[in-house]
């Protein structure tokens, strides 16, 4: 059984960061795709950053030059680094996996979200 386990969340100021961290875990045999999305109060869930295995990267225009997206392949754990963080940055963040499990094949799975609040 695959579990992804998001943690970092919490509260932060205006302009100031937080680091989230994703741990994978179960029988995995290889990850292809770690990412994260997030969903604001009353807005659709979007795609922040995504790390593919090969090293692509992707980040959406929003958070371009202050967020970044890392990985630790040794422990199954995807990073997100973010800066600067802006009150509409507010949402819950989801880990999101692309990978490969014994018996199970290929599937995406998420974490259960952890929430990130920007105040003033």
């Amino acid at each position: 059984q695959v579990q992804l386990v998001e943690s970092g969340g919490g509260l932060v100021q205006v302009g100031g960061s937080l680091r989230l961290s994703c741990a994978a875990s179960g029988t995995i045999s290889s990850i292809y795709v770690m990412g994260w999305h997030r969903q604001a109060p009353g807005k659709q869930r979007e795609l922040v950053a995504r790390l593919t295995s090969g090293g692509d990267t992707f980040y959406a225009d929003s958070v371009k030059g202050r967020f970044t997206i890392s990985r630790d392949n040794a422990k199954n754990t995807v990073y997100l680094q973010m800066n600067s963080l802006k009150l509409e940055e507010t949402a819950w963040y989801y880990c999101a996996a692309t990978l490969h499990a014994e018996k199970s094949g290929v599937n995406e799975y998420w974490g259960q979200g952890t929430q990130v609040t920007v105040s003033t």
